[in-house]
């Protein structure tokens, strides 16, 4: 009976866990991809809406749209909320 309730509380541990890190996988959080849109390394000033429109024209059309999805995200655009709305300004 030991053994039983230790598994499942193992397998339990082991989902929550599987779903933290895929919470972590948005392409908000991509420094790759989010860099080119702030002036500073810790990205916390963004650029003018000028150089911001720059840096989205450079961008693929699947990056933009993966992030456009992650805007629409409310938990994600929770903490990007100044990006995500110039972002759907420029494409959507």
């Amino acid at each position: 009976m030991n053994i039983k309730m230790l598994s499942m509380g193992a397998l339990a541990l082991a989902m929550m866990g599987g779903t933290a890190m895929a919470g972590s996988t948005s392409a908000l959080d991509d420094p790759a991809k989010m860099s080119p849109f702030f002036t500073d390394a810790g990205m916390k000033t963004m650029k003018s809406e000028k150089d911001f429109m720059t840096a989205w024209k450079a961008m693929k059309p699947d990056e933009q749209k993966a992030l456009l999805k992650d805007c629409g995200d409310t938990t994600l655009n929770k903490s990007h909320a100044d990006f995500c709305a110039m972002a759907k300004k420029m494409g959507g």
